[in-house]
């Protein structure tokens, strides 16, 4: 793995948006960025020569401009281009493998999906080794408050989700947001309704639960400013909800054997296309 921040770049507004949240996050990590093209080329009928080379002026027309905006930008920024020709999930996974972090476009549903906005944006978040981050284009809502939302579940491990989000506050010098949400169970019937009580007792206990795994992070983190909270609901709505006036969302991904297709469990699927703050997607180990 190479210490930088890799960002696929297929000149598509979602795409330049990432750019540039991309060259910010490498100047706090002190790391270079890579901006990488794919030529998706498909495998019949072949492509014609001409044709190759139009296309190959294009993406060197776009690595230059853009290179050439970030070192403006961002004096000083160590900025590397890459080509690659293959299916863009392919080779985008490749690239992620390789970087700490790396940077998509995406766009949210409703949208004419591209190359990199849409599927292959949630193949590779669902197969990389290495978090990946899903920012939008800019658009009309409100300035975030910048603060950071973190999905957990208490009941499984999830050391690098912690890791990556206290990492990624002491950076920014945000607070950041660590929720737990969960629902009765089903045996539960009409209890929960009728004794508000019991509620009140499984929240605190859930609660509990998350700030004793938090503590060690706090111990070492101590400037990052913590919040926590145990709330009753679905957590792919909880954290849609809570993404509308974050700066990051962050949720984890447990490896699946699935034979086919991206591996992303239901809440990292919603929170990608409903959020409209940027979603990190960090693998669990």
């Amino acid at each position: 793995m190479t210490p930088q921040v890799s960002v696929g770049l297929d000149g598509s507004d979602e795409s330049l948006a990432a750019a540039r949240w991309a060259a910010t996050e490498a100047v706090l990590r002190e790391v270079p960025l890579r901006l990488v093209h794919v030529e998706d080329w498909p495998h019949i009928p072949q492509v014609p020569m001409a044709y190759a080379h139009i296309l190959a002026e294009r993406a060197e027309s776009l690595l230059r401009q853009e290179s050439d905006r970030v070192r403006k930008d961002h004096p000083g920024l160590t900025v590397i281009t890459a080509r690659a020709r293959g299916r863009a999930a392919e080779e985008l996974t490749a690239a992620a493998n390789e970087a700490d972090l790396t940077v998509l476009g995406s766009r949210r549903l409703g949208g004419v999906l591209g190359f990199v906005v849409g599927s292959v944006s949630l193949a590779v978040a669902g197969t990389a080794r290495q978090p990946v981050v899903l920012v939008r284009a800019s658009d009309d809502r409100p300035a975030p408050d910048g603060g950071i939302v973190v999905g957990v579940d208490i009941f499984h491990p999830c050391e690098t989700l912690l890791s990556f989000s206290f990492n990624e506050a002491a950076r920014r010098g945000t607070p950041v947001r660590f929720l737990h949400s969960w629902a009765f169970p089903s045996s539960y019937g009409y209890a929960a309704v009728m004794d508000p009580g019991i509620g009140e007792e499984q929240g605190d206990r859930l609660l509990g639960g998350l700030d004793d795994l938090l503590e060690p992070w706090r111990k070492r983190y101590p400037g990052v400013d913590v919040t926590t909270e145990s709330i009753v609901g679905s957590p792919a709505y909880q954290l849609v909800e809570a993404s509308q006036t974050a700066g990051l969302v962050i949720v984890g991904r447990r490896s699946r054997k699935v034979p086919l297709g991206p591996h992303l469990g239901h809440v990292a699927h919603a929170v990608f296309h409903h959020s409209p703050a940027p979603v990190s997607v960090v693998p669990l180990i």
